[in-house]
This record gives C-alpha cells, sequence and structure tokens, in this order.
C-alpha cells in the first residue's frame, strides 16, 4: 500500500468542513476590517527567502524545500507567507496606491521539521499583512483581529505574549552585549545554543535546556530607546483599552530575522508542547531588504492544525439536503426498452440538476439501494424529502412521514417550495 509521505496528511471531509468554517470567519473577520485576499505562488525564488526571511534563521539553514528546475533556477517551496506578498507589493508597485494595504492569505506551506503533534511538513496557514503603515495602531488591531478569530473558531482560553525587539541598530548593540554573556557562561549551555552564539544568539532565550543560564541574561526591552518604548507602551495601552488580557515577555523572540518593534505570540495549553497557535510582529525592514522603498509593515500567521486542535466547538455537520431522489425500478421490463428519457432513472436525473438550479440542496441517490434501504439513508442525511420516481412520482414528507402522489415529476419542485403540508 502506498501512503502519504511523512510530515504530510490527507484532509478528509470532516476535518474540510471545519477548514472551510475557518476560511468563512477568516473571510468576516478581516473582511470587515477592510482586508482583501491575495494569492501568492507555492514556490519562489529561494533567494526571497534568504534574503527576507535571514540566514540565520532556522529556516534558511536547514528547513527548507529548495531545489532546482530545469533551467538551473534555485527554487523554493514557500515556507512562510510575508517574504511572498511584499515580493508582490513590490512588484505589482502597489506602493503607488493609496496606503496602507492590508491582505489576508491562506493556503498550503512547507518546512523539513520533524513531524509531529501540530507540526507537519506540509501545513496550512492563514495570515494577515498591513503594508505601509507604521503606528501603534496597526499592530493592536492586528492583535485584536487575531484574538477575534481564535475566539470566533473556538479557540478558547489562550494566552498572549507581547515584547519589543526595537531597531535592528538597537537589535546589533543588543547581541554583541548577549553574546559577551552567553560567551562567559558557554559551558553551561546546551550544544545547540553554543552553536548559534556567533550566528543568532537571542534564539538561545527559545531553548529549555538554558533557562537557567538565561534567566539572568540582558534583556533587550530594558534596553529599548524613547521612540521605541514610547510605541510599545502606546500598542499596549490600546489591548488594556480593548480589554484583551496579555503578559509582556522581555523573552519573547520568533524564527524570523524581520521583526522590529512589536512582537507577540497567542499560546494554547491544549496543544502541549507545540503551544504555539499563532503570531507575528512589526517587519519595518523587510520591503527594502527585497528591493523596495523603505515602507513600514506588521503582519501575523496562523497554523490552520494547529487552530483545529485547540479548538472546542465541534466539527460543523454536512447540510441537511432539501430532496433526496430515488428512482424506483418498473416491475417488469417491457418487451423493448423504454426510451432513456423515460425511464425513472433517467426522470430522477434530470429532477435532481432541475432542484438544484431551482436553489434546492439536492442528492440522487447514486448506489441501487432498495426504496426502504434509501429511505433509510435519506433518514440519515436528514433529508426534508425523498421523491420516489417510478411508474408514479411520490413525494414523502420526512419528518411527518405523511406521502403524496403527485402527476409528475414536474410537480416535486414547486411542492416543496410552496412548503404546503402532505
Amino acid at each position: 500500500m502506498i501512503e502519504a509521505p511523512k510530515g504530510t496528511h490527507d484532509v478528509l471531509p470532516e476535518e474540510s468542513a471545519r477548514r472551510e468554517a475557518l476560511e468563512g470567519q477568516l473571510r468576516r473577520v478581516l473582511g470587515s476590517a477592510g482586508y482583501r485576499r491575495i494569492d501568492t505562488p507555492i514556490f519562489e525564488a529561494t533567494e526571497l527567502f534568504a534574503r527576507g526571511v535571514g540566514e540565520s534563521s532556522d529556516i534558511v539553514q536547514k528547513e527548507m524545500y529548495t531545489f532546482s528546475d530545469a533551467g538551473g533556477r534555485s527554487l523554493t517551496l514557500r515556507p512562510e507567507g510575508t517574504a511572498s506578498v511584499c515580493r508582490a507589493y513590490i512588484e505589482h508597485g502597489m506602493h503607488k496606491l493609496a496606503g496602507p494595504q492590508k491582505f489576508f492569505y491562506l493556503g498550503p506551506f512547507f518546512r523539513a521539521e520533524t513531524p509531529q503533534r501540530g507540526r507537519q511538513r506540509q501545513f496550512s496557514q492563514i495570515g494577515a499583512e498591513v503594508i505601509g503603515a507604521d503606528s501603534p495602531e496597526t499592530d493592536a488591531e492586528l492583535i485584536l483581529l487575531l484574538a477575534e478569530l481564535l475566539e470566533a473558531v473556538g479557540v478558547h482560553g489562550t494566552r498572549l505574549r507581547i515584547g519589543s525587539l526595537g531597531t535592528p541598530e538597537l537589535r546589533a548593540v543588543y547581541r554583541a552585549e548577549l553574546r559577551e554573556y552567553l560567551r562567559v557562561h558557554e559551558a553551561e549551555l546546551p550544544a545547540e545554543v553554543r552553536a548559534r552564539i556567533d550566528l543568532n544568539p537571542m534564539r538561545a532565550f527559545d531553548s529549555a535546556a538554558a533557562a537557567a543560564v538565561m534567566a539572568g541574561a540582558p534583556r533587550l526591552l530594558d534596553r529599548l530607546g524613547p521612540e521605541d518604548a514610547e510605541h510599545f507602551h502606546t500598542v499596549c495601552g490600546l489591548l488594556d483599552g480593548a480589554g484583551l488580557t496579555y503578559e509582556i515577555d522581555p523573552t519573547l523572540v520568533r524564527g524570523l530575522d524581520y521583526y522590529t518593534r512589536t512582537l507577540f505570540e497567542f499560546t494554547s495549553d491544549a496543544l502541549g508542547a507545540q503551544s504555539g497557535v499563532g503570531g507575528g510582529g512589526r517587519y519595518d525592514g523587510l520591503i527594502e531588504a527585497l528591493g523596495g522603498q523603505p515602507t513600514p509593515g506588521a503582519g501575523w500567521a496562523a497554523g490552520v492544525e494547529r487552530i483545529l486542535l485547540a479548538a472546542e466547538a465541534p466539527a460543523p455537520t454536512a447540510p441537511a439536503p432539501d430532496l433526496f431522489v430515488v428512482p424506483v425500478p418498473v416491475g417488469a421490463p417491457a418487451p423493448a426498452p423504454p426510451a432513456p428519457a423515460a425511464s425513472p432513472r433517467a426522470v430522477a436525473f434530470s429532477l435532481t440538476g432541475a432542484a438544484r438550479h431551482a436553489g434546492l440542496s439536492a442528492q440522487l441517490e447514486l448506489s441501487g439501494r432498495s426504496v426502504k434501504a434509501a429511505l433509510k439513508h435519506a433518514d440519515r442525511l436528514g433529508a426534508r424529502y425523498v421523491a420516489l420516481i417510478g411508474e408514479e412520482v411520490a413525494l414523502k414528507e420526512m419528518e411527518s412521514g405523511q406521502q403524496r402522489t403527485l402527476a409528475g415529476a414536474e410537480d416535486v419542485i414547486p411542492t416543496i417550495l410552496r412548503g404546503h403540508r402532505l
């Protein structure tokens, strides 16, 4: 038996219904705030992520699926969405439009990680981006929209952590200070932290094994300049005014190099070790790093699989059909078969299509069940009516059990639309 590759999974109808419900809430929450959908290619030039995500990030270092095409170009299956959205913003001259530009997206993404609960090599992600606004209100709006979306889809009891990374210039100074601290305590650090002291020392805060050492490490949040501090405190004040609970976490870091200033993450205990549901922050230097004009930006991303794992809401059920159509075999075969258009199966097929065109949800019995078995199946589906198409045409109302013989199949749809009891 051939199975799906490790780190991928099939989306079966039950889960698909939940995903569609999530997408509907995404459109409602973000659409009402003026965000428009954007779709970018599943693969991009590798350089986009090397320059945008950062050479020192784990994503670029070891998690990207990269290949060469027939023309020798290096391409990468997209590991995240922000760099692609920013590339599209630059490529299509969106800086000429009245800003800010507000986008949302959803689709598949790829990272070569060790598969585990809530973490797959192919995963689905939703996200939101605001390009062209540097106000703290932008950051607060994005955080509140993600909080609203998570609540709407049944992810309750989340924990919001928020911090600030300041400017790239401040971060460069801070990294030098942090490296010096880590070198002093190098013997106490695990090997994976020691290996990236020079490349990305801030990721040491992510290591549980280094927690004792990092408890005494200098904090970037304590070194913010006046403008960065004011921006951060304004964001916090806006969240306070909206009644959103959060905690300030000076150790918060994320695995992407482009973040500046505001940084945030929602977590859920329902996910266990992989507790992150979604998060993001500000990336004011990313557009310029990709070749565009200096343009501020901020956004977030959230994993669909993680949201569904954390959601308490039950899976939505498939909508019950208004009409279930059953062709009834004619008792004795005629000496010559009837014309195809007059056969019960042909009439039933035509009636099902006509019912859909009339705005009814309709299903046709396709498995050759007997009338008794077909009625049981229609009951399982929750069908309102069953049309029995044979030598006579009968319409059965499932709730009352009443059944009436009609003059012909053409009377089925008007009878249902009138809503009269049989």
